[in-house]
């Protein structure tokens, strides 16, 4: 029986229209043209500078790691470029009860003994009056509370190796590297501002772009990176948005960037206020800043007010007023335009996966690209993932309003007592049990994340897995306290963030002496 032959067509997909610039329109158009434009294939990113973007300073999560090796980006010249620093986390204020504080730390906790989870083992060991914090457990944890930061070297057996990290960037700056990454690969930018967006009659597909002055840009498959409006998924192709205010009704942000008074922390934080909470973002020449807020608890004179009265250092520019509605578009790709960045959807930057929603969307399109006749099967398996990723980040994020303790305020009333999708009540009622989490599908949030968060806001479980049981409770506990000296200690001999990114040519700032070694603060 001979073998079937895969048919060549002249159905190829030449030119790629990158609707808007920003971080989405040039993570996009690095990425592209880093693998597709060979010459006969051109990506093409319309983009006006007449037109702002929403972009503040940026927090990640470690998954960006891979996307800029993927682009032969070196991560010191990276940092250098976006005046970036090193992540190992978030640490949040006053969410579980007032004055609480824990942190959400990238990385696992501990060591699983003979198959069972650590985190088991810590319950039955706290149990029993010992354990300490689980965070103890963490070298990322312990490096942030220090202030200290180590690059975890290949093969190494020291806890150094456990420290998983992202990145703090000033998002502008991101933009402004890809961008010239881009070209340098043979992307186009054409500057101009969108009047009309033209369809074919038949299929409708997009067919081109108009600018003012009359002129056309043509395309096979546009990328729409236009921000909130969504100037081609909504606009033109008006493919509905899922509204999830209902579950997360944060509506507004006023960001603010502040003058650093001391070295930069390696971590974000989350406090939480009477109606929202509060970013820090820590950079290498400056600290962004914002309060998240809704608006039907809050005025907008108030949240301006709290977030001036809490910031440290002194104010670089006015407070800016940025508004959303939390949710996703019905479909990502519609047609021949898939919709990435806030053209997509938004959730609220609590666990900073905004950009990493930009990733997960090339990375889909790459496995899925098309030829010029799409195929619905295709579009339609681009569109269930979307939605499976987006779900599975509001679940996590509504979590840590429905796990708080608080009551002093309406608004935490409100989110405490809210009802939540089923995927989570179902998360949360296992964890209750038995302390377990199971990881669904390619669910974003692994076990330690989940731990985190749940024991971070006081959510204990009723009991135990009985499987912990099954180990020896004093040798447990000798491997346990072996396990916390190893990170303390470890963490007490890395150096601060700070000096770490002086040493590696990764500090942008010309200043001679370190903040974190005497520099006036």
């Amino acid at each position: 029986m001979s073998a079937r032959k895969v048919i060549v067509t002249n159905n190829r997909i030449d030119r790629i229209v990158v609707v808007g610039g920003g971080t989405a329109g040039w993570m996009a158009a690095a990425a592209f043209s880093r693998y597709f434009d060979n010459g006969r294939r051109r990506i093409i990113v319309v983009e006006s500078d007449a037109i702002g973007t929403v972009g503040v300073g940026e927090a990640t999560i470690p998954a960006i790691k891979s996307f800029n090796a993927m682009l032969d980006i070196p991560e010191n010249e990276f940092l250098r470029e976006t005046r970036g620093t090193f992540k190992l986390g978030i640490e949040f204020v006053n969410w579980g009860r007032q004055g609480d504080r824990y942190i959400h730390p990238f990385g696992a906790f501990g060591t699983d003994l003979h198959g069972i989870p650590f985190h088991q083992l810590w319950l039955r060991e706290h149990a029993r009056g010992g354990g300490g914090n689980i965070t103890d457990f963490s070298m990322s944890a312990a490096a942030a509370a220090l202030g200290r930061f180590g690059r975890p070297a290949a093969g190494a057996r020291s806890p150094v190796s456990e420290i998983n990290y992202a990145f703090h960037f000033d998002a502008t700056l991101y933009a402004a590297y890809l961008r010239r990454l881009a070209e340098r690969q043979g992307a186009i930018r054409q500057e101009g501002r969108i009047v009309k967006v033209h369809r074919d009659g038949e299929s409708g597909d997009v067919t081109s772009v108009e600018l003012e002055g009359g002129r056309l840009v043509e395309g096979d498959l546009f990328l729409d990176c236009s921000g909130f409006r969504g100037l081609l998924i909504e606009d033109a192709l008006e493919t509905g948005y899922e509204d999830w205010s209902h579950w997360l009704p944060m509506d507004r942000a006023i960001a603010m960037p502040t003058a650093n008074r001391s070295s930069p922390d390696p971590f974000t934080r989350a406090t939480a206020h009477a109606a929202g909470w509060q970013w820090r973002i820590p950079l290498q020449h400056r600290t962004g800043n914002g309060h998240v807020f809704c608006s039907a608890f809050m005025q907008d004179d108030e949240a301006e007010r709290i977030l001036r009265d809490t910031v440290e250092g002194d104010e670089l520019a006015d407070p800016r007023l940025i508004r959303f509605t939390t949710g996703m578009r019905r479909k990502a790709w519609s047609h021949n335009v898939v919709s990435l960045g806030l053209s997509s959807g938004f959730i609220e930057p609590l666990e900073s996966t905004s950009i990493h929603l930009v990733q997960n969307g090339i990375a889909r399109l790459f496995g899925l690209f098309p030829e010029k006749d799409i195929s619905p099967v295709e579009r339609d398996e681009y569109n269930r993932g979307v939605r499976e990723i987006y779900e599975d980040v509001r679940d996590f994020i509504i979590l840590h309003y429905k796990a708080t303790q608080r009551d002093d305020t309406e608004f935490w009333r409100s989110v405490r007592d809210m009802d939540i999708p089923a995927s989570l009540a179902r998360k949360m009622e296992l964890w209750r049990l038995h302390g377990r989490v199971f990881r669904e599908n390619a669910e974003l949030f692994t076990l330690p994340s989940w731990v985190a968060v749940m024991l971070g806001q006081n959510v204990w479980p009723e009991h135990y897995d009985p499987i912990a049981d099954t180990l020896d409770e004093n040798r447990v506990a000798q491997a346990m306290e072996q396990m916390r000296a190893g990170y303390r200690q470890t963490a007490q001999q890395l150096p601060s963030q700070e000096q770490f990114l002086r040493s590696a040519n990764a500090w942008a700032m010309a200043d001679e002496m370190p903040l974190s070694m005497g520099a006036a603060r």
